[in-house]
């Protein structure tokens, strides 16, 4: 188990994500593996992969390989600066260094934007993706491994923004779940209006046609009384029976009567079971189905069947006086009416 691990496993982080952080980052570099972790701490562990040790293993020989291809096989790995261009600074001075001294080896490679000493070719390439960097050159300085403190500081750094992204995950979802919630009152007080709306239109309807069959009642009534009529005459004809005598009507009598005011509306106070009173207007012409109507959509103790009496005179009001104006049941101008329970 390579050292790198070892120091991620001291931190906190899991071995899985310890390995896999490392083979991202070429297996080199505990700060790389460490930006890594941070910037996928939220992404779950596929354990169906799995991960290799990050610790590299030598080829073995095969069979028949000659010496000389064994030593070929296990050549040094290059200098992680392999492939990294170097400045024209440091080629001219390679250039001019005398035969006698022996040339430094380039230990890291060196961010000129920021000063940063990487690693790895691994490492050049994710610090140029995250900071857009691109100015890179070879140093001999070696990059010193992480102390325990500096361990606990990574370590206390990467917790924090772990925490902070898990506040503002929560604080989104807290919103989300409150626009939520206005979304769905909205659409349920839509609804409750659009019904109420139906109720009041099915309502008017139903009364409405409620009255136009009683006129058409009355109106058959009329009909066969004065059918019956034309048949009694028709048979008195007949017979060549007198007609029946007309009753001699009175003379009537004048009295000296007040004209009567005309009321054009008629304020009522409507008490209810529970005691709370309703106060409204209404046209005196209006039938006393409308009162009927305006309780039951206005009404604060319960929905139970009711009707409507008054207590002086007491009078309580039949089906067919729902149909009969305001004016007509003496509530003009101003009445106070009970509703009672049906029993």
């Amino acid at each position: 188990m390579s050292a790198e691990l070892n120091i991620l496993k001291e931190m906190g982080f899991s071995e899985e994500r310890a390995k896999k952080a490392l083979q991202q980052c070429g297996n080199n570099s505990v700060e790389s593996a460490m930006e890594w972790l941070l910037a996928h701490a939220d992404d779950p562990m596929d354990t169906s992969e799995p991960v290799s040790d990050p610790t590299p293993t030598q080829v073995p020989a095969a069979r028949g390989d000659s010496k000389d291809d064994v030593a070929v096989k296990q050549e040094p790995p290059s200098s992680p600066m392999s492939g990294v261009p170097c400045s024209s600074k440091e080629t001219s001075e390679n250039a001019n260094l005398d035969g006698d001294q022996v040339p430094q080896l380039p230990k890291s490679i060196k961010c000129d934007d920021c000063g940063r000493k990487l690693r790895t070719e691994a490492e050049v390439e994710f610090h140029a993706v995250k900071t857009g960097h691109q100015s890179f050159s070879e140093s001999t300085e070696e990059v010193k491994p992480l102390t325990e403190e500096e361990k606990l500081e990574k370590k206390k750094k990467l917790e924090e923004v772990i925490r902070q992204r898990r506040i503002e995950r929560e604080e989104k979802a807290k919103k989300e779940a409150i626009e939520k919630e206005k979304s769905r009152r909205k659409v349920g007080q839509e609804i409750a209006h659009t019904r109420q709306k139906i109720e009041e239109q099915e309502m008017k309807k139903l009364a409405e046609e409620r009255l136009r069959e009683k006129m058409e009642d009355k109106l058959a009534k009329q009909r066969v009384l004065e059918q019956i009529e034309r048949d009694k005459q028709a048979r008195r004809q007949k017979f060549n029976m007198d007609p029946l005598p007309q009753p001699v009507q009175p003379a009537p009598v004048q009295e000296l009567v007040a004209p009567p005011k005309d009321y054009s509306e008629c304020k009522l106070q409507i008490r209810l079971t529970n005691g709370e009173t309703l106060t409204q207007t209404f046209g005196a012409q209006e039938q006393l189905a409308a009162v009927r109507l305006y309780v039951q959509l206005h009404r604060t103790d319960g929905d139970a069947p009711f009707t409507l009496m008054t207590s002086f005179p007491r009078k309580v009001f039949k089906e067919e006086d729902y149909e009969v104006p305001l004016a007509g049941l003496g509530l003009v101008p101003a009445a106070v009416l009970i509703v009672t329970k049906v029993q």
